[in-house]
């Protein structure tokens, strides 16, 4: 989800306006994504190495995070919507951290789809964490590397999509994108509708995906 402060910026606006609109697209998007029948969506939306921003900015991308839990909570449950966070989120501030674990809470039975935030996350340490965790119980394997995983109990990854231009991971699902289909887009986050998802769907249908094979 990449461009918010760009957006900002052409604007003539502080930067926190433009992550506000970005956590406006996160809400449309996530609604969109349930219409559209998508079994699961991940949102990359604070990275391990995002502390290296100013703090103003930091704590207002944490006001955000807590501003979006308390108005979207309800209808995560009303709507069979199961939240999940992946990444080294108890390392936030504690209030964030019971947050974030009664919003888990409240929605662990929900089915219908699964809305994953990135949240403190970097795929280097995930990967490195679950090898630890791996050698601990036994032989390392691509299975028991993947089973402990942050992303262990969800889907398959099939579509990476990214906003803004930017044509790069970012330390993103390194391990989960290893067949995963990309879709780059010069959209800012902020600016990204349903109908530009619906095409990144539209054209992910084209795509032959052989997984090494023929």
């Amino acid at each position: 989800m990449d461009g918010n402060g760009r957006w900002a910026k052409k604007r003539l606006m502080p930067r926190a306006l433009g992550h506000k609109r970005g956590v406006d697209t996160v809400r449309t998007i996530a609604r969109a994504a349930r219409e559209m029948g998508l079994e699961a969506l991940t949102l990359y939306a604070f990275s391990s190495e995002n502390w290296k921003r100013p703090a103003d900015e930091i704590s207002d991308l944490m006001s955000l995070l807590r501003a979006f839990i308390r108005t979207e909570l309800d209808e995560l449950v009303r709507n069979g919507t199961r939240l999940k966070i992946i990444g080294e989120w108890q390392a936030l501030a504690p209030d964030i951290v019971d947050m974030i674990g009664d919003a888990l809470a409240r929605t662990a039975h929900n089915r219908q789809t699964t809305l994953t935030i990135a949240l403190n996350y970097g795929s280097q340490q995930e990967i490195a964490r679950a090898a630890a965790r791996a050698a601990a119980k036994g032989a390392i394997t691509v299975e028991s590397i993947e089973a402990e995983l942050d992303t262990a109990d969800l889907p398959p990854l099939d579509l990476i999509i990214r906003t803004s231009g930017e044509v790069r991971l970012s330390n993103f699902l390194l391990w989960q994108a290893a067949y995963a289909e990309m879709w780059f887009t010069d959209v800012l986050w902020p600016d990204f509708t349903p109908e530009h998802l619906h095409d990144a769907l539209g054209q992910f249908a084209t795509r032959e995906r052989r997984f090494g094979g023929r």
